[in-house]
């Protein structure tokens, strides 16, 4: 094949690939009952009058499955954290001891449970949709490379090799998908 097709097909996998990548980072903010740090991965904390991430102004460990502790870096960041942690609305309630701030998480209950999953299926749906994209951008490519004179075996070759390659990712997706509904409906 030519180097454009070549070019072309390299980049539409790189793109399928951060789809899944893009996926796997969403679905770690969907939490499934297990306290985790990447919990507070969307808490931005106002330090020194710009948003920084938590686990830039704090250490983030997790003693038990239901128990995250925030030990924050400097003593004066344990308001500005709590109320970060508040306006983030991730469902959790802050509690600070003066050392350090001390969030339980919540069993989940069973409609919260389906909520996640709407929430996992809809992520996923947009993955999807993110493959399609690049698929499509890549058969326009393709078609132009057709009418500057390109074979029409090799196109239709790497049209074939286009949609190959979308089916793997989206059952990719799929299988992500299938994962993290078991994690969620785990009691």
């Amino acid at each position: 094949m030519t180097e454009e097709i070549d070019f072309i097909l390299e980049s539409t996998e790189e793109a399928m690939n951060n789809s899944i990548a893009h996926l796997e980072k969403s679905f770690l903010n969907i939490r499934a009952g297990k306290a985790s740090p990447a919990m507070l991965g969307s808490v931005f904390v106002d330090y020194y009058g710009s948003a920084t991430p938590l686990s830039q102004v704090a250490n983030i460990n997790v003693p038990d499955a239901r128990t995250i502790t925030i030990q924050p870096w400097e003593k004066n960041m344990l308001q500005p954290i709590e109320k970060a942690i508040m306006v983030a609305n991730i469902g959790f309630n802050p509690m600070n001891n003066g050392d350090v701030i001390i969030i339980s998480v919540p069993p989940l209950t069973e409609e919260r449970r389906k909520d996640l999953v709407k929430q996992a299926k809809s992520e996923a749906e947009d993955a999807k949709i993110g493959i399609r994209n690049v698929r499509k951008d890549a058969n326009t490519d393709i078609k132009k490379l057709e009418k500057e004179g390109t074979s029409e075996d090799i196109c239709k070759t790497a049209e074939d090799e286009v949609q190959n390659l979308t089916n793997a990712f989206i059952r990719k997706v799929e299988e992500h998908l299938v994962t993290k509904e078991a994690e969620i409906m785990k009691v």
